[in-house]
């Protein structure tokens, strides 16, 4: 009696299901996974980055460049060399500065009385031995023309502000005083805690003895790096000004941390940016679980389909529905799930790739002249000819009459190429005194988030374009 054969091509066929779906989905998870960690160190974390220092930076420069104008006013400059009369005048400048630009403070320090103006009158008189001062005489030392401090500020309780100090000279270049303005270092606290909810990173500012200096909140526990864990084997490291910005990974709890370090200059602080690896994997290990139970309950389907349809020519079935009878091609319908496999790797990783679009020139007359099977022979030829041109990881399928379609791996300038060689490689001649045959291609590159429909509509134009422009050509659009 006759063992059938069933029973084990369908334990085949489920080995080869569950193991194959297994280890595409591992292979998925690693793949994505390593994707994860090249987009974060080399994306997300020093974009993230960037964006906060670009933001302290604007935040800086604008006080700086109000600071530079109340230093050139010359009506600043006249008060100062009439001997200072009538305190209001200048209290009413300061505190037009003030509520104009939002600042925190805007002060004088005159160099002849030492008296110490701001927005609601005279705060003091300057003088070397009182420690709040130092900052006046250090900065008449720097001789720059501004500096930015972080210092109390006595006008308000002692509240930390970030001070731009700019020289007041007379018109011999003489020095008169410091003038500028002040921002409560609190705006700079309420910018990190905003982009640490946008962007969900961990963002603190440090002074180069490691002491944290602003921390919107989060999971450092101690006020020293040199003190928590993970960051104190890689403190000295992190704190060491460079051109080039810093990136590191460490443990803390059994998570891994990337961390990228960035110094800001005009505050002599370094910025800390960090990303919790271990909880970005959590949705990955998660979307894992998931596909393989979706994949176990879609191969058990499969496996039913399979045993139904076994004895019926499943493999012609398969291939009458993809391919196009007269050229072997695929055919408009599997060319239309080949376009939605690249679409989603291209979505996925970020790789480009192109539509060309080419048809026969005059294929008509070719059709009127020799007749419809001649023009099937000619069909089959351009067919053969454009295969040789094309790679094979490239998809090449029928579209209609004479009309082709090739997805090509690879940005505008490849699809171009392929394109010319295409037209360049059509070299038959029609019988009966039918003109040449030759064709004309419309390429066009995916745009991320564009549907099908809309990139073969803009090859379609390209090819109309290149009918318009004398025809056996290459046009991009």
């Amino acid at each position: 009696m006759a063992v059938s054969v069933k029973p084990k091509l369908i334990t085949i066929l489920c080995l080869v299901l569950f193991t194959g779906f297994l280890c595409v989905n591992l292979i998925n998870y690693f793949s994505v996974k390593k994707t994860m960690r090249e987009n974060e160190i080399y994306g997300s974390l020093p974009l993230t980055r960037d964006n906060i220092y670009t933001e302290i930076q604007r935040d800086l420069m604008r006080p700086v460049f109000v600071s530079s104008l109340m230093a050139h006013d010359t009506f600043l400059k006249d008060w100062v060399l009439h001997g200072e009369q009538n305190t209001a005048t200048v209290e009413k400048y300061l505190q037009e500065i003030r509520s104009k630009y939002g600042f925190f403070t805007a002060f004088f320090v005159s160099e002849t009385t030492g008296k110490y103006y701001y927005y609601d009158g005279i705060l003091k008189t300057v003088h070397q031995g009182d420690p709040h001062d130092v900052w006046y005489y250090d900065f008449k030392n720097l001789h720059q023309d501004y500096d930015i401090i972080i210092d109390e500020n006595q006008a308000s309780e002692d509240t930390l502000t970030v001070f731009i100090n700019h020289r007041l000279n007379d018109y011999d270049n003489n020095l008169l005083g410091v003038t500028g303005v002040g921002l409560e270092l609190q705006r700079i606290t309420n910018l990190l805690s905003a982009y640490q909810v946008k962007y969900d990173r961990d963002i603190y500012l440090v002074d180069r003895d490691g002491f944290i200096q602003m921390h919107p909140g989060g999971k450092i526990l101690a006020d020293n790096i040199y003190e928590e864990e993970g960051l104190k084997d890689l403190a000295q490291s992190a704190l060491t000004v460079s051109e080039l910005s810093g990136f590191y990974e460490f443990k803390r709890g059994g998570d891994n941390i990337f961390l990228t370090v960035r110094y800001v200059e005009e505050l002599d602080w370094f910025l800390f940016v960090e990303n919790n690896q271990s909880k970005s994997l959590e949705g990955l290990r998660k979307n894992l679980w998931q596909n393989m139970f979706l994949g176990l309950f879609v191969s058990i389907i499969v496996i039913l389909i399979n045993i139904f349809t076994v004895n019926i020519f499943q493999s012609r079935l398969e291939k009458m529905a993809t391919t196009d009878e007269l050229t072997g091609l695929l055919n408009r319908r599997a060319f239309e799930g080949e376009f939605r496999r690249a679409e989603a790797f291209a979505e996925r990783n970020g790789s480009a790739f192109s539509i060309i679009l080419f048809d026969l020139d005059g294929f008509k007359a070719i059709n009127d002249t020799c007749g419809h099977s001649t023009g099937d022979e000619i069909l089959k030829k351009v067919v053969l000819s454009a295969a040789e041109k094309i790679r094979q990881v490239d998809v090449y399928a029928r579209w209609g009459g004479d009309e082709f379609i090739i997805l090509a791996y690879g940005g505008e300038e490849i699809a171009l190429a392929i394109a010319e060689r295409i037209r360049a490689g059509i070299d038959l001649i029609s019988c009966g005194g039918a003109p040449k045959v030759t064709v004309s291609c419309g390429v066009a590159k995916y745009i991320p988030g564009e549907s099908m429909d809309s990139i073969i509509k803009r090859a379609d134009r390209a090819l109309y374009e290149a009918k318009k422009g004398g025809r056996n050509r290459v046009s991009a659009l």
